[in-house]
């Protein structure tokens, strides 16, 4: 039986904190900052925008998610990010900075803007609303699909590790390359042989995939006894990317995205293309507009994934024969669940843009878009003829959205735009990890999938100006652009013991944001003499005990995710997340909106 102090009862709960959920700060104020950006040409022009900030205020925590805490570290927990971003360093883990937040702040402000879309195409009326919970599932997307997928492999099975790495005069660096033969001759050259730099490849190159980088040692006994220097002159000569880990938390000062009229209206409005599809929450604002989206991996794909979640028909533009990454496991029967997670119902067209055809069936499909997204290495659009001037002549009212890795900020020549580089260069991999852990990028594709979300919003934006004023536009952002929105502490964070998630006899619980800010009364209520007891303490009890105590006592938490194939089977999460059927053969997070009628 759980013993609690009987001398102390409940604390009361504060304004917005009742039933463990606290207004969601951080994500409100990335939702205000984007609404922001995206409004102010709109006000330019004497268009009526009011109300469409309201949305910035639409944030909940738990959503419909039943869990009893709703702040972002309790979301992390519940939902499977501490467990994905975890894997590496062997067990669920929190992200010290507020990357949930951002994510749902994105989504907040992609909801309103989508809304406003619809009411300048003459559908008013609609509004929508999103959750912590909501934003940390969307982020999960991939991980979700593959771990149940048919024949998935857990996350335990693919063993453990970074891929940051130590030079023999203590520089911790990251390195990248999507190229096996520069791989091959950078590690060569450092004296590690072909046997063993090719065992190192597989585990690099999929750990965008599985968040675990399980290198071979001797490729970090290389880098150990070689200084700073030579490291940095060997990647240079087989063009391996390498940046330095800092300390610092510092975001870059850039803009989400840039957005730059054309001088050209539209010859008027596009025709209709049939009945406005529905969502479950009610009409989909982007219902009738079509998008054309030429890309690959994560960032592209994510953004055509959230306009066709708002109501767009999306079109891919694939290589001949399809997609590579349509092939990689685990399948989901005869495509990548990966793959699918991002790109199930959207239409395809192969197309070879290296040749004159390929270009013309781009032009053709573009001349009865709305959305061109592409995510194209710099120059390629130029020189495929397809750049947003090429195609402006063919649709004057395009919105040309196109995301880059770094855009200008890194000078002419930046380095190949990933995921883990942007983490660095964001100030992410000292933000994202707690003071007493060397300064690493997470292992989970965390600026992949919020350079996703934001390019999707430079789209909305895009979108609601040619809606208001005729004219389309061309809308630029990045990974790093994205990074830099995350809200993040000054100094890197110190965690208490009561901070990370905590044993009990049959699994693992972290505290909700008020338990953490009373560890008194946590004592209290599980029958521990004082804080420091806490953790041992929880052990004697199980997860559901102690959550049930905790729950009477006003400091709401919740179990922390430690199997993420079993969330689609969770009767919490029943609401939120799809479990595979006909559409797809592995679940995926529902819609992260919940669309209504009627002014908010």
């Amino acid at each position: 039986m759980l013993q609690r102090h009987q001398d102390r009862g409940p604390l009361p709960a504060s304004p917005g904190e009742e039933a463990g959920e606290q207004p969601p700060g951080a994500a409100v104020e990335v939702a205000s900052r984007l609404l922001h950006r995206t409004l102010l040409p709109l006000r330019d022009h004497g268009l009526p925008v009011d109300g469409a900030r309201d949305a910035a205020r639409s944030i909940g925590g738990r959503g419909p998610v039943g869990i009893d805490a709703g702040d972002e570290r309790a979301v992390q927990a519940a939902c499977g990010i501490m467990l994905v971003h975890g894997r590496a360093t062997g067990g669920p883990r929190p992200l010290t900075a507020d990357y949930v937040s951002a994510v749902t702040g994105v989504l907040a402000a992609q909801g309103a803007t989508a809304c406003l879309v619809a009411r300048l195409r003459g559908h008013g009326g609609l509004r929508s609303g999103t959750s912590l919970a909501q934003g940390a599932l969307l982020a999960l997307t991939q991980y979700l699909a593959a771990a149940t997928a048919p024949g998935a492999v857990s996350g335990a099975a693919h063993g453990v590790g970074l891929a940051a790495l130590t030079t023999a005069d203590e520089v911790s660096v990251e390195i990248e390359t999507l190229d096996p033969l520069a791989w091959a001759g950078f590690w060569q050259e450092l004296g590690v042989d072909p046997r063993t730099t090719g065992r190192g490849w597989g585990p690099f190159q999929s750990r965008f995939g599985t968040a675990v980088c399980p290198l071979p040692r001797e490729l970090r006994t290389a880098l150990r006894r070689t200084p700073l220097r030579a490291v940095r002159a060997t990647a240079a000569r087989h063009g391996v990317a390498l940046a330095e880990i800092g300390a610092t938390t510092t975001a870059p000062v850039l803009d989400a995205w840039t957005l730059a009229p054309a001088d050209t209206p539209r010859p008027g409005p596009p025709a209709p293309r049939g009945h406005r599809r529905e969502t479950s929450g009610g009409p989909a604002p982007l219902s009738g507009l079509r998008v054309v989206e030429s890309t690959r991996r994560v960032q592209g794909p994510m953004a055509g994934h959230v306009l066709r979640l708002l109501g767009a028909e999306v079109v891919r533009v694939e290589p001949p024969g399809g997609d590579p990454m349509r092939w990689l496991a685990p399948m989901a029967g005869d495509c990548s669940a990966r793959f699918s997670a991002l790109n199930t119902g959207k239409s395809v067209v192969e197309a070879d843009l290296s040749t004159p055809r390929g270009q013309a069936a781009v032009r053709e499909l573009v001349s009865g878009a709305d959305v061109f997204l592409h995510t194209w290495a710099p120059g390629k659009a130029e020189g495929y003829g397809l750049d947003s001037d090429d195609l402006r002549s063919v649709r004057p009212g395009l919105v040309y959205a196109s995301a880059s890795g770094f855009g200008g900020a890194l000078g002419p020549r930046p380095p190949i735009g990933t995921d883990y580089l942007a983490q660095v260069h964001g100030g992410l991999a000292a933000a994202l990890r707690p003071a007493d852990e060397p300064p690493a990028p997470s292992l989970m594709t965390v600026t992949d999938v919020l350079g996703g979300l934001v390019l999707a919003q430079a789209a909305l934006a895009g979108l609601a100006l040619r809606e208001g004023t005729g004219h389309g536009c061309r809308a630029d952002s990045s990974l790093l652009s994205a990074a830099a929105l995350v809200p993040r502490p000054a100094r890197r964070t110190v965690l208490s013991a009561l901070d990370a998630p905590l044993a009990t006899a049959d699994g693992l619980l972290h505290l909700g944001a008020r338990a953490r800010a009373h560890p008194a009364a946590v004592a209290a209520a599980v029958g521990a003499p004082d804080p420091s007891a806490v953790p041992d303490r929880l052990r004697e009890g199980s997860t559901a005990g102690w959550l049930d105590a905790l729950r009477e006592a006003g400091l709401p938490s919740v179990p922390v995710r430690t199997d993420l194939a079993a969330t689609a089977g969770d009767p919490a999460f029943a609401e939120a997340v799809l479990p595979p059927d006909a559409e797809a053969r592995h679940a995926r997070p529902a819609s992260p909106w919940d669309f209504a009628r009627g002014e908010r």
